[in-house]
């Protein structure tokens, strides 16, 4: 069976947590969009781990961890990951990498800061960690797979071509110094040796696990809100986001995904710019943020306080509904315990219209939030291990979010680590 486990929102739900929760019943577990722009916070018996390009259910000695075709590879960063974890006692991850997987440039990562660095205020908020302009080129057929370091002519002949289009914007947009493509040469022929021992034919792997009936599960990246197509476009990431992606980015059929996850978070987080309806400011945000995650809400990558809202029912309905959610993980909730009352968004206010239906970009710059409020239930959450042991408004706030959102609530998760999490 193939589950997928994707975000709701803007990303920052937990999904790092429920993956590796699930990893301990999974075969195989794939990475199949996105690169290491973004980070997943586990907590488990080796320590506190923020990996930002392995999947989250490495810390398994019985699961084959896959970075599917569908992945911007940074290959000096994934075999730091890896050393990172087996430098601190997990047992060395049994990993595969597409060999269909394209090769983040070190000049990608130059490419996004000196674009960042020329819009200055209009700039994207992005990591910089060279996602726009990796697709960029994979799109306009001028990246690099990883079959293409096994072919030295091959390989030699394309850096040369690559680089007469990058030194032009080099030199005369950016103002920068121009490559050497025998620099650039030299590090791919690094970057191969660094990759050929993990490099297969995912796709073929994956068919043949899939017909010996092992459990896969397919982790994506950030969320709903951050897809190309159906997010805050122009604020939004450069891969697509969505379960249906999974099966391209893992090179699987679309109807062997059988499950799919949403997780939402039972507040409101966004790193970046872009439209975010139902944020809020000052002492009410600085609080929440205080006490929201494991050591406050922070980007897992840039480190950077992330903006904090009150729960967003229709970005949420809508996030469910683009991913297709057969089910949602709820994260965090533990953290609001504090509050004597709860403001839930349940609709937009545009243009003196009410709509609880999620809009283009546009309108969402126009949207004012239209509350709901529960009352909150003033007490620590973090040992009930039972659904019916949670307090009644505690209950009751999770009864009306999954009436908003449209889909079963199955998982609560009411604390940081693993056995933190409470099934329906």
């Amino acid at each position: 069976m193939v589950r997928a486990i994707v975000g709701a929102n803007w990303g920052d739900e937990g999904k790092g947590k429920i993956t590796d929760m699930l990893g301990e019943t999974s075969d195989v577990i794939v990475r199949f969009q996105g690169g290491s722009n973004a980070g997943h916070t586990i907590i488990n018996k080796y320590g506190k781990f923020a990996l930002h390009l392995l999947p989250s259910g490495v810390f398994y000695d019985h699961t084959t961890s896959i970075i599917g075709n569908g992945v911007a590879l940074n290959i000096p960063y994934l075999c730091k990951e890896i050393k990172s974890l087996v430098d601190r006692g997990v047992p060395e991850p049994k990993i595969l990498v597409s060999d269909r997987a394209q090769i983040m440039m070190p000049y990608h990562i130059l490419f996004d800061e000196y674009e960042e660095e020329r819009l200055g205020k209009k700039s994207f908020g992005s990591t910089k960690s060279g996602i726009a302009p990796f697709y960029s080129d994979k799109y306009a057929k001028i990246g690099f797979q990883v079959s293409e370091l096994f072919d030295d002519a091959l390989l030699k002949d394309k850096v040369e071509r690559v680089l007469e289009q990058k030194n032009i914007l080099l030199e005369h947009m950016y103002h920068k110094p121009k490559l050497d493509a025998a620099e650039i040469y030299k590090t791919l022929l690094g970057y191969r040796d660094m990759v050929a021992p993990y490099v297969t034919d995912t796709a073929l792997f994956l068919h043949d696990a899939i017909k010996a009936e092992k459990t896969v599960l397919l982790e994506g990246q950030l969320g709903t809100l951050k897809d190309p197509d159906f997010g805050i476009y122009p604020m939004v990431t450069s891969s697509s986001t969505l379960a249906a992606y999974g099966a391209i980015g893992a090179g699987i059929p679309p109807y062997e995904i059988k499950d799919i996850i949403c997780v939402v978070k039972a507040y409101s987080s966004a790193v970046g710019a872009g439209e975010f309806v139902s944020e809020i400011f000052g002492d009410e945000a600085d609080e929440l943020r205080r006490r929201g995650g494991d050591g406050g809400e922070f980007g897992a990558t840039t480190g950077r306080p992330r903006r904090m809202g009150w729960f967003d029912a229709v970005a949420t309905r809508y996030g469910c509904r683009m991913q297709g959610a057969t089910e949602v993980a709820l994260t965090v909730l533990d953290v609001l315990g504090y509050l004597d009352e709860l403001p839930v968004c349940v609709g937009y206010e545009i243009d003196g219209k009410v709509t609880r239906d999620f809009p283009v970009t546009a309108q969402l710059a126009k949207a004012k939030p239209v509350y709901e409020k529960l009352p909150g239930w003033k007490c620590e959450i973090r040992d009930v291990k039972n659904y019916a042991d949670l307090p009644e408004n505690c209950r009751r706030y999770i009864e009306f979010i999954e009436k908003e959102i449209e889909t079963p609530i199955t998982m609560v998760s009411n604390g940081p680590a693993r056995e933190e999490i409470i099934r329906r």
